[in-house]
């Protein structure tokens, strides 16, 4: 796991060494165990490494035997090993025992068809000095973070933001379009970033630069129904089956491992997968919260206590994560309005004292429909066959006189909030219950009329489901592919990625193993969302496994009390961020409206927690980095 950077001079002017440091400096919270640099003529890569695997050999840049072809490289390669003997048998010769070394020789014998090959999740810069070709790939989910760019004669790209704001060339524009898709998703959807002219590689994707041209191409993309089945006893006995392998793949390691453990299904799953796999016992870490409607720690304990895992716990108070939140706005060069980033830096940073990999259980929501949303789509379906009457004069009018409550997914907000979207296609309906600022009507209200005259007329919604071709997909598999394609890629992977590189630990998804994934795709929906119980597959494949308050339990959140909170504890902060005299200054945001949204707040009338959040990390990232 590391942190890379580099630059290509497209008018063959010699690459300053200087710039390739800064770039890879501001990366050093990814790989604090060692930098390297790779410079010749007009081209720089750089890293900083989290040393994993072949903790000695395993240095980078990594070359061929002939110097022609050399990588930098973040993450982890799962099948090097059978990939490594395969290249053995054809010749090749190997000096490291890591797995960045096999993509060198394995893009020798496949060229670029060499990312369809790897198990893994990465994002790896590879030069061609034969050809005078850089490769850029990112994996197939995104769960390693990958920015580019190109400014006059340069080409830049990064780990994260803040590496290219290290390059002379690189301009600090604000996308206008992009901080609308902001306030949509509460994150900013790849292939896009928040400042003009830098953009994500997308995931599954690969980049090819060669003189001035840059195309990107696509190697993988998520696909539905490649498998037929007999029974459910043959999906049981195949998922069982592939949570092992996958599971004991990423417990390969040079350093102590262990997995992170929430005490809802997924975690607790990948918990058991690791007990049965590993011949030491698994340390497992979690954390929890004075605020009782917020802690899972006896859920936590109780699988440890079944599994035999080496259980680390601690309890935060509330003035952590408040004290947290500048620290981690500071880190965060892209806006994001996510708030369970501060518990999973705090559960990263908690880990991190005893090792320095874990495993967690990301991905099991998307793909076993694990969601509320899920249960609210179907809820929708009958909603929408009910006389109109019905909608409009007793359903509608009690959910907008229910009394405002702040708890963690309180009924009141989930009610409001799905009766907003409702009557929306079901694309559209799930991303207005995800987001913040999902409608036109409420952005023209939002934004200054000159600002509202510079955005194209772009719906970011609708943009997102043409850009990933999600109509291309019926019923619950289109919902499950957006899930995949933007909520986990942009929002949970990213979140994951940032709260741990943070605390420089690594941190590994098997539900992510994409031979998994395209099995998990081909199980009909009805045996994942069986009526309104969802994760029904999973649920039966685990329920001999884990204990039974586990399974039964209902869908709980790794987040943070942030409504109440802005009423009470970061009242001043809400008011501070959001000032009137600051907006009108800054010129972005109307002010009255925004002062309007946080008298609602303050007095109780709505819950605006979703709206004022996205705006104050808006401000609280434009004040440090924009």
């Amino acid at each position: 796991m590391c942190g890379i950077a580099g630059f290509v001079n497209l008018k063959k002017i010699p690459a300053e060494r200087k710039i390739i440091c800064q770039m890879v400096q501001s990366l050093r919270h990814r790989g604090p165990d060692e930098k390297g640099t790779f410079i010749k003529k007009n081209i720089a890569l750089g890293i900083r490494r989290l040393s994993i695997i072949d903790l000695v050999g395993g240095s980078q840049p990594i070359s061929n035997e002939n110097n022609k072809v050399t990588v930098v490289f973040n993450g982890e390669i799962y099948n090097f090993k059978e990939l490594r003997n395969e290249l053995i048998v054809k010749g090749h010769r190997f000096k490291s025992q890591s797995d960045t070394e096999v993509i060198v020789h394995l893009y020798e014998e496949e060229k670029e068809k060499l990312f369809e090959r790897l198990n893994g999740m990465f994002a790896i810069a590879l030069w061609d000095d034969s050809q005078k070709e850089l490769f850029l790939a990112r994996d197939r989910f995104g769960e390693k973070p990958l920015y580019f760019g190109r400014f006059g004669q340069t080409f830049i790209f990064g780990s994260e933001l803040k590496s290219l704001l290290c390059h002379p060339k690189v301009k600090r524009e604000l996308d206008f379009d992009s901080l609308s898709r902001y306030l949509t998703f509460e994150y900013v959807p790849a292939p896009h970033s928040i400042f003009k002219n830098i953009y994500k590689l997308d995931a599954g994707c690969y980049l090819v630069l060669k003189e001035t041209k840059i195309q990107v191409k696509r190697y993988w993309d998520v696909k539905f129904n490649q498998f037929n089945f007999q029974s459910k006893e043959e999906i049981l006995e195949k998922l069982g089956g592939l949570l092992d392998d996958s599971v004991k793949r990423r417990l390969v390691a040079d350093v102590p491992l262990g997995v992170f453990l929430s005490g809802g299904i997924d975690s607790s799953t990948i918990s058991f997968f690791a007990a049965k796999n590993s011949p030491k016992r698994v340390k497992s870490f979690s954390i929890g919260f004075e605020e009782e409607s917020f802690d899972e720690s006896l859920y936590a304990k109780s699988v440890a206590s079944q599994l035999g895992l080496d259980h680390h716990h601690q309890i935060f108070r509330e003035g952590d994560l408040l004290n947290l939140i500048p620290k981690v706005v500071k880190l965060l060069d892209e806006p994001f309005a996510d708030a369970s980033i501060l518990p999973t830096y705090l559960l990263s940073q908690f880990a991190k004292e005893k090792v320095k990999v874990v495993l967690g259980g990301d991905g099991g929501d998307e793909l076993f429909m694990g969601y509320p949303t899920f249960q609210a789509h179907r809820l929708a379906n009958f909603y929408t066959l009910l006389p109109n009457f019905i909608h409009k004069g007793i359903v509608e009018p009690i959910v907008k006189r229910m009394p405002v409550s702040y708890a963690n997914f309180s009924f009141d907000f989930k009610a409001k909030k799905t009766i907003g979207g409702i009557y929306e296609e079901p694309l559209v309906r799930n991303q207005v219950w995800l987001g913040a600022f999902t409608s036109k009507k409420l952005k023209q209200k939002l934004f200054n009329r000159s600002v509202w005259k510079q955005l194209k007329n772009i719906d970011p919604i609708e943009e997102s489901i043409n850009e990933k071709g999600m109509r291309s997909f019926l019923g619950w598999n289109a919902i499950i592919f957006q899930y995949l394609k933007t909520y986990l890629a942009d929002g949970i992977l990213m979140k994951v990625d940032r709260a741990s590189m943070f605390n420089s630990l690594e941190v590994r998804s098997p539900f992510l193993d994409y031979r998994l994934v395209d099995f998990v795709n081909s199980i009909p929906p009805g045996l994942k969302l069986k009526g309104f119980t969802t994760k029904y597959i999973l649920k039966q494949l685990m329920k001999d496994k884990l204990p039974s308050e586990i399974i039964n339990r209902s869908k709980h959140g790794f987040g943070i009390p942030v409504a109440i909170w802005l009423r009470t504890k970061l009242k001043h902060f809400l008011l501070e961020n959001l000032d009137q005299s600051r907006l009108k200054k800054e010129g972005i945001f109307y002010s009255p409206f925004v002062n309007r949204l946080v008298d609602e707040h303050l007095g109780g009338k709505k819950d605006n927690r979703k709206l004022l959040w996205t705006l104050v990390m808006f401000e609280l990232w434009r004040e440090n980095w924009a």
